[in-house]
C-alpha cells in the first residue's frame, strides 16, 4: 500500500515499520557491506569531485588510488550510478577508526565544517530507498539483514522509520512534504485503532 504525498508515493512500511540505527552493535557496517557502492546523483558526484582536494587526504590509500584511476562512481548492474568500492564491498569514502567503527569521511568533514555538503542522500536516508519515475518518486523501505539490530532498537523505542529519518526526509523533500507525511501517519494510526 502506498500514500500519495505531493509528487511521491510512500509505502506503508515507512509509517508502520520501526527502525533506529544501533551503531554500538553494527559499528556502521552498511558502509562496508554489500555488492555495490552507495547510490549517487550526478549533482552529488560533482560536489564530491569539487571537494576531492580536501577529501583525498582523509581517504585510505587504496581508496585514493581507485578514485584517481576510475573516478568517484561507476554504474552498477542495474544501471544506477554508485560510489566506487574497494574489494567489491567497502565504499571508498568509508574509514574505520581504532575501535573498529566505520564512518563516512564526507559526513565527518561536513560535521567538522571542513566541507559544505553532506554525505549522499541515499546514505542519509537509509533504510529508505528512492526510485525515480517519470512523474513521481517512490519512497520505499529497504530491508537488509545486517540492520537486524536497528529494527530491534526501533521496536524497543517505538520509533517509526519516518520519525527516525526526519532530518534526511526534510533535506530531500522539504518541511512541507514531511509535515504532510506526519499528518498521513497520524490519520492512518487513528483509523487502525478505530
Amino acid at each position: 500500500m502506498f500514500f500519495h504525498i505531493q509528487n511521491t508515493l510512500v509505502t506503508l512500511d515507512i509509517i508502520e515499520k520501526e527502525f533506529c540505527c544501533d551503531l554500538d552493535n553494527c559499528k556502521g557496517c552498511c558502509c562496508i557491506e554489500g555488492d555495490a557502492g552507495a547510490p549517487l546523483t550526478e549533482s552529488e558526484e560533482k560536489l564530491i569531485a569539487d571537494g576531492l582536494p580536501i577529501l583525498k587526504p582523509l581517504m585510505a590509500k587504496q581508496a585514493r588510488e581507485i578514485v584517481e584511476k576510475n573516478g568517484i562512481s561507476y554504474f552498477d548492474q542495474t544501471g544506477e550510478r554508485v560510489t566506487q568500492i574497494i574489494n567489491n564491498k567497502d565504499c571508498v569514502f568509508a574509514r574505520t577508526d581504532h575501535k573498529g567503527w566505520c564512518y563516512c569521511i564526507i559526513e565527518k568533514a561536513y560535521n567538522e565544517g571542513i566541507i559544505n555538503f553532506q554525505k549522499p542522500i541515499s546514505c542519509h536516508l537509509y533504510p529508505i530507498r528512492l526510485t525515480e519515475h517519470p512523474t513521481y518518486t517512490a519512497v520505499e523501505y529497504h530491508r537488509w539483514d545486517i540492520c537486524h539490530c536497528a529494527r530491534q532498537l526501533g521496536k524497543k523505542l517505538h520509533l517509526p522509520i519516518y520519525q527516525f529519518l526526519r532530518e534526511p526526509l526534510i533535506r530531500r523533500f522539504g518541511k512541507e512534504w514531511y509535515d504532510e507525511l506526519e499528518l498521513v501517519a497520524q490519520e492512518w494510526k487513528k483509523q487502525k485503532t478505530q
